[in-house]
């Protein structure tokens, strides 16, 4: 596990965008593996810049996002399908039935996670994967448990992180669940980068890193991939020694 720490989030974002433009670059055909949230949101406006400048085609490219709401309409302005239309797939080539995101509104769950799952292992698996971290230390969503998830599959989102979101739900009912790929479908990817900014995060940042590798902590089962990449700010990494 590589750790830096970069003034900001814009500059992150510059070098993570700028490396996911790389892949691309070498192999128009790459698997991308994306996050929601505001982490990622300098990352994706450094690749539109870079594709709007012609560095860059996601014309070939498939993308998986790590996880959706689950009872949510994909029109609702807060699915991530919409997030990810918004802030990146609207701006930039990519054909929209190369984007994959699991249906919060399947019939049948299983089955879907299932479906997901076979899509990524059909397509050679991600070659790099975008993550940030939550305060309880979730990645995707997650959350705390007794022992790490493995393919995608349906969960009760935490207090903390439906705390954390219900500013996105202002006047509405926020989702309580969620589809999302475990833990074990993250740590296959071939290269993974994680941002995470800000002091609300220094104390997950720091178990991450310097701490045991425990399923109460999912983020740090990271410690156990062979290229991961950890981008901080100095906020968020306040707290390692």
């Amino acid at each position: 596990m590589k750790v830096i720490t970069l003034n900001d989030e814009i500059m992150i974002g510059q070098v993570i965008g700028d490396r996911f433009c790389a892949l691309l670059q070498e192999n128009p055909s790459a698997v991308l593996g994306l996050a929601t949230g505001a982490s990622p949101i300098p990352t994706y406006q450094c690749t539109i810049s870079r594709f709007k400048a012609g560095d860059v085609s996601f014309a070939k490219a498939h993308t998986f996002n790590l996880d959706e709401y689950c009872d949510l309409p994909a029109a609702h302005p807060q699915s991530y399908r919409s997030f990810m239309h918004t802030q990146l797939f609207s701006h930039i080539d990519i054909d929209p039935q190369n984007t994959h995101l699991l249906d919060g509104n399947a019939s049948d769950e299983t089955a879907e996670c299932s479906r997901f799952d076979a899509l990524v292992e059909q397509l050679g698996g991600v070659d790099l994967q975008l993550l940030g971290i939550g305060r309880n230390g979730h990645i995707g969503f997650n959350e705390p448990a007794d022992t790490f998830t493995q393919g995608s599959f349906k969960v009760q989102l935490a207090p903390s992180t439906l705390e954390a979101n219900s500013s996105y739900f202002v006047g509405e009912r926020m989702p309580t669940h969620a589809l999302t790929m475990g833990v074990g479908a993250i740590l296959r990817a071939k290269e993974i980068v994680l941002v995470a900014t800000g002091a609300s995060k220094a104390e997950a940042v720091k178990a991450m890193v310097q701490g045991k590798i425990t399923p109460q902590l999912p983020a740090s089962a990271l410690q156990n991939h062979p290229n991961v990449t950890i981008y901080l700010d100095p906020a968020a990494a306040s707290l390692l020694q």
